[in-house]
């Protein structure tokens, strides 16, 4: 192995490391000052004020284009889910309708009643 002072890699190491620590300790102390965390609010206003006006923006845009919205396009999806699950209550339901009248009727059709005889060899019926 060489030796850590003579060796690179050790001493970028070692640099880079002294550098992290000065820089966290200068954040800490920028963070703590009450200027920071009003200058933080205000960024925090100017890009939230940004954010609606551009929602804005694009809901004007696809309401020009006869195209739906985000809201509008959450709204359908929900609309389907609920009618899906409906779909989904009538289904089974039938399902267990057919179940119920299989069982009373032995698994088969009725079938209907026989009312015809079959012709006699004298082309004669009863």
């Amino acid at each position: 192995m060489t030796d850590k002072i003579t060796d690179p890699v050790a001493l970028w190491q070692k640099m880079v490391g002294e550098m992290e620590k000065g820089f966290n300790s200068f954040a800490t102390k920028a963070m703590e000052t009450p200027e920071f965390s009003q200058a933080m609010n205000r960024a925090g206003g100017v890009a939230a004020g940004a954010q609606k006006q551009f929602g804005d923006l694009m809901e004007r845009y696809l309401l020009a284009m006869n195209l739906p919205s985000r809201e509008q396009m959450t709204g359908i999806a929900e609309r389907l889910q609920s009618i899906e699950g409906q779909l989904g209550e009538i289904k089974s339901m039938l399902s267990q309708m057919s179940a119920n009248s299989g069982a009373q009727h032995s698994g088969a059709a009725p079938r209907p009643p026989r009312t015809k005889r079959p012709p006699s060899e004298g082309g004669e019926q009863k």
